[in-house]
């Protein structure tokens, strides 16, 4: 019996470090790897028909964006476990993709562009909605206003975790203290 992909990544992020599965399938140490394993993704969700060959990029690009952030973001500043989880499934006809890492989260990432980010929350709603990076000064920041917009557009949903702030899109935006603390970022999309 497979285990939950939700609660692996669950574990994933919250276990200490010593305890971190980096032998998992999911785990993801290096950008190449997860490049490889996204592309293979898209070899499957190809062959497997359930999903538009348009749509397949779609989401390999917002799969792609938000994993490459976790890599661009946490460049030499990684708290403890170097990499992210990446797993997906196709249940009943609908996708899930989950994608976490254990990286010091938006907040700590945009405040040293933008000081002014006085919370969690508050950083999840710039992330979302304005066109800033924590790679200053690169002229980037369009990642994440891509996924809303390709979220929404494709009637999608995307429950992202960052902090103790979580942010849920579909139609609308909805930000609001997650449950569970995530000191990376913590993303799950569904279509």
């Amino acid at each position: 019996m497979e285990m939950d992909l939700e609660k692996l990544v669950f574990d994933w992020v919250k276990s200490n470090p010593e305890r971190v599965d980096v032998k998992s399938e999911h785990y993801c140490q290096t950008r190449d790897v997860f490049q490889a394993r996204l592309d293979k993704m898209v070899k499957n969700l190809l062959q497997s028909g359930n999903i538009s060959e348009g749509n397949v990029y779609i989401i390999s690009a917002m799969a792609g964006e938000i994993g490459n952030n976790s890599f661009d973001h946490n460049l030499g500043n990684w708290p403890d476990v170097v990499g992210i989880f990446f797993g997906y499934e196709i249940t009943d006809g609908k996708l899930k993709i989950i994608l976490a890492d254990r990286g010091r989260g938006i907040q700590a990432t945009l405040k040293k562009v933008k000081p002014e980010i006085e919370n969690d929350k508050d950083a999840l709603r710039v992330a979302f909605t304005e066109r800033i990076s924590g790679r200053f000064p690169e002229r980037r920041g369009n990642g994440l206003k891509f996924v809303r917009e390709n979220v929404e557009e494709k009637k999608m949903h995307l429950t992202f975790i960052s902090g103790n702030a979580k942010i849920e899109l579909n139609a609308e935006m909805k930000i609001e203290e997650a449950e569970e603390n995530v000191r990376g970022c913590l993303a799950i999309l569904t279509m």
